[in-house]
């Protein structure tokens, strides 16, 4: 009997050391702690397998659960998780974290685990999570209250974070889906710029409300709880009902509308939050949340977030107004020290300048175009140090300084002797460098004689059948370094030569050397096409001054070939309106008359287009509009210049707006762009002599 009951305990503990691993198994698959495992499907993970304890904690039998997939996850943590799995390390610790479960009576419970991530290894893309609970887990609305108080301190902290850097492009965008996985079912930021619009970044945002506030607000009809939102200066925020039929084009309308574009909208998730977007006394946009299932639990530690983030948002996008206007004023500032480019008598002239994209908008740049009563064509540019106000200041100084003296002096070389010698009374303490040079029409020949003097600048270039030299004659120090004995360099310029002068922020770049980017400008001048200034501008704009990370200062000065009387080649007309309604028909009018004058059958389209740019440039430019029309002899080009340095915006097309369509026709017409001139823009279209504007 003895040896009986020692042979029993002997085969125990033989059967207990050979496998160890079914007591295991056998705790896993009955223990009372849940156990999951889920497997990856597109971007979310849905359960291939889960426990007893698993069905008896969710109410849901193995079939259900494995049915429901990721359904059984509330739907703001779905994209969470995946996030999460992915950023973990393989092979690290398990992730300690709590997994938000969807019982069967619809609650929801925060249930803590220990999830072990599996990865592919070829792409490093979390696979497969096992995830077991750690500790006893009960339904969400019986959780310790400072529970959610604390998961909500966090997320404002979080936003706050997230608004340090308002220049970080798509904060807002981050933001919702930072509160979209923890709260809510979708969350997105909306602006009105005359029809209401996702919004994720925050210059983005005050770009296009500064946009919608010039063309009007998108209703002033304060029945709509949406445009009362917008109207009024009150941080209660508004329920609608996504069911709801709002009308047409209205701003609730096209609000519910927006969010069923984005997602889909059950019958669990009909409500739409909306919270106003509060500045310094004024409503800047709209949040809009739409809760997930059974997101009451949150209560008011939910609206407390809400409020708090459409708070904290509101004042970021009133701080980036607040800075994008002092940009404004100062780069306005600086483009009113610029020249207002008037017509230059039988020359083709091209100019440009824009700041710098990463200081202050301000800078020592500039240019200078003028015509004396001696038929002396003058041409400046020049380049102060720095990017702030005193730079500007210097460069303005200047810029009236070499003005005065180009008045009356023709000699490059003693222009700048003199300004040389007053810039050491005027205090200027910045390195200055300048190019002053001169044009004027060699008698009995369709030559140009060009006399040029430099101040420590680059060498302009000049461009001769394709071929490009420096002209780097006439070299001397930086303007006011102690008085030096200045040249005057001469070249005799011919019919088609183009004459290229520019400021540094045009070549170089951190990862390109001035001298590579020199060698890139002499490149991109070599394989253009040179029919007229603008063209080349237009070119060396697009392939070199995207981004410059110093101010750019261009001038183009193109030799026009002698003029047949028979094909009109370069024939220009040039006119100033007031920014008033009735100059869009003055300009139209006359547009269309030079056209029929010159025998040209694009006057339609001609008419159409000039109709167009000047209304914008009446609507949005105010000041003196400037149009300009040029008979290139591959078709019309048209530039109208305005005082609003904003470019024009083709607008969506949405059936609550009425107009905003001018720049789609001008698309359809002609090929269009714009750039900086002095205070405001030129917008520029070229129309082909084979469209008689009927096409449309």
């Amino acid at each position: 009997m003895e040896s009986d009951t020692v042979s029993e305990a002997t085969q125990y503990d033989q059967m207990t050391q050979r496998s160890p691993e079914m007591d295991a198994v056998q705790a896993m698959l009955y223990g009372t702690f849940a156990v999951s495992v889920w497997d990856r499907g597109n971007d979310e993970f849905r359960p291939v397998w889960v426990n007893e304890a698993y069905t008896a904690l969710t109410g849901y039998t193995a079939e259900e659960a494995l049915a429901l997939g990721e359904d059984l996850l509330r739907p703001g943590y779905r994209p969470a998780l995946a996030e999460m799995v992915d950023d973990h390390s393989a092979g690290a610790q398990p992730i300690h974290a709590s997994m938000p479960l969807v019982t069967s009576e619809g609650k929801s419970m925060d249930v803590p685990v220990s999830i072990t991530v599996r990865k592919d290894p070829g792409t490093g893309r979390a696979t497969r999570l096992i995830a077991v609970q750690r500790e006893v887990a009960t339904p969400s609305e019986s959780l310790l209250p400072e529970s959610h108080s604390r998961r909500a301190l966090e997320l404002v902290a979080k936003i706050s974070e997230l608004l340090v850097d308002f220049d970080e492009p798509k904060v807002l965008d981050s933001i919702a889906r930072l509160v979209g996985r923890r709260l809510h079912t979708w969350v997105g930021f909306i602006v009105d710029a005359g029809v209401l619009r996702l919004s994720e970044d925050i210059n983005e945002h005050v770009r296009a409300r500064r946009t919608g506030a010039a063309r009007g607000q998108t209703s002033t009809d304060l029945s709509d709880p949406v445009a009362r939102l917008l109207a009024r200066d009150s941080p209660d925020p508004v329920t609608l009902q996504m069911s709801e039929v709002f009308s047409s084009g209205s701003p609730a309308g096209q609000l519910v509308e927006l969010v069923r574009s984005h997602v889909r909208v059950d019958a669990h998730s009909d409500r739409l939050l909306v919270y106003p977007l509060l500045g310094r006394g004024r409503t800047l946009g709209v949040m809009a949340a739409l809760p997930e299932v059974a997101a009451d639990h949150f209560g008011q530690d939910m609206q407390t977030v809400l409020y708090l983030c459409a708070r904290r948002v509101g004042m970021a996008l009133d701080n980036a107004q607040l800075h994008y206007g002092e940009h404004q004023l100062v780069e306005t500032l600086q483009r009113s020290m610029l020249p207002d480019q008037s017509q230059i008598e039988d020359l083709d002239v091209w100019t440009y300048y824009t700041p710098s994209s990463e200081h202050a908008q301000v800078g020592g740049d500039w240019y200078d175009v003028t015509q004396l009563p001696e038929d002396i064509t003058v041409l400046v540019i020049g380049d102060v140090a720095g990017h702030d106000i005193e730079a500007a200041a210097a460069m303005g100084q200047l810029r009236s300084v070499v003005r005065a003296f180009g008045a009356d002096l023709h000699d490059p070389a003693e222009v700048l002797s003199r300004v040389d010698r007053i810039v050491d009374s005027m205090r200027i303490g910045r390195a200055t460098s300048l190019i002053y040079a001169t044009l004027s029409r060699v008698p009995d020949s369709a030559d140009w004689e060009l006399r040029y003097s430099r101040a420590g600048h680059m060498p302009g270039l000049l461009v001769r059948d394709g071929q490009v030299r420096e002209l780097d004659g006439a070299g001397g120090r930086l303007v006011g370094f102690g008085a030096t004995t200045r040249a005057t360099a001469a070249e005799r310029l011919h019919p088609g030569d183009v004459l290229v002068m520019y400021t540094d922020g045009l070549v170089e770049r951190r990862n390109r050397p001035l001298p590579q980017g020199i060698a890139a400008l002499r490149e991109v001048l070599s394989r253009g096409e040179h029919r007229d200034a603008a063209m080349v501008g237009e070119m060396l704009v697009r392939e070199l001054a995207t981004d410059p990370e110093d101010d750019v200062a261009v001038v183009v000065m193109r030799i026009p070939e002698q003029i047949s009387p028979s094909d009109g080649k370069g024939r220009q007309r040039h006119w100033r309106f007031p920014a008033a309604k009735e100059s869009v028909r003055l300009a139209r009018e006359a547009a269309a008359a030079a056209c029929r004058a010159w025998g040209l059958r694009v006057h339609n389209a001609v008419e159409l287009v000039v109709s167009e740019l000047v209304a914008n440039a009446v609507l949005h430019g105010g000041g003196t509009v400037t149009v300009n029309l040029v008979d290139t002899g591959e078709g019309v080009r048209v530039e109208v210049e305005d005082e609003n340095p904003m470019p024009p915006v083709p607008l969506e097309i949405h059936p609550a707006r009425v107009g905003g369509y001018g720049m789609h026709i001008v698309s359809r017409l002609a090929d269009w762009g714009w750039r900086p001139s002095g205070a405001g823009k030129v917008v520029w279209a070229r129309i082909s002599p084979n469209l008689d504007g009927t096409g449309l």
